[in-house]
């Protein structure tokens, strides 16, 4: 019986997390798409999983997903989506970096 149930906690877990992956998937292109940037589909991997309370006080999964998208197209920078259950909680893109050369010289 422990088993049967071990088993489907597990199915759970990995369909709730294939659905949750792709709401960050699609949050992150969005964002990406938004600002002119380039969304590597095959770079997200999930780095965290922990127990978190919304703001409700339930108590649900906090998924953080690393991304890489480039501005250029031959580079690569990293990004990341934070969802708390299925919503999408934080979206982090990096701020890029321009050299502006001086001109009063």
């Amino acid at each position: 019986m422990l088993f049967l149930v071990l088993t489907a906690v597990g199915v759970w877990f990995w369909l709730d997390s294939l659905k949750t992956r792709e709401i960050g998937v699609n949050a992150a292109r969005s964002a990406c798409q938004d600002d002119g940037l380039q969304f590597l589909d095959e770079t997200v991997v999930g780095t965290s999983v922990r127990l978190a309370r919304d703001d409700a006080g339930r108590l649900k999964l906090r998924r953080i997903y690393a991304f890489e998208y480039s501005d250029t197209g031959n580079d690569r920078r990293s990004g990341s989506v934070t969802l708390l259950g299925h919503e999408v909680e934080f979206l982090h893109v990096r701020p890029h970096l321009y050299v502006i050369p001086n001109t009063h010289e």
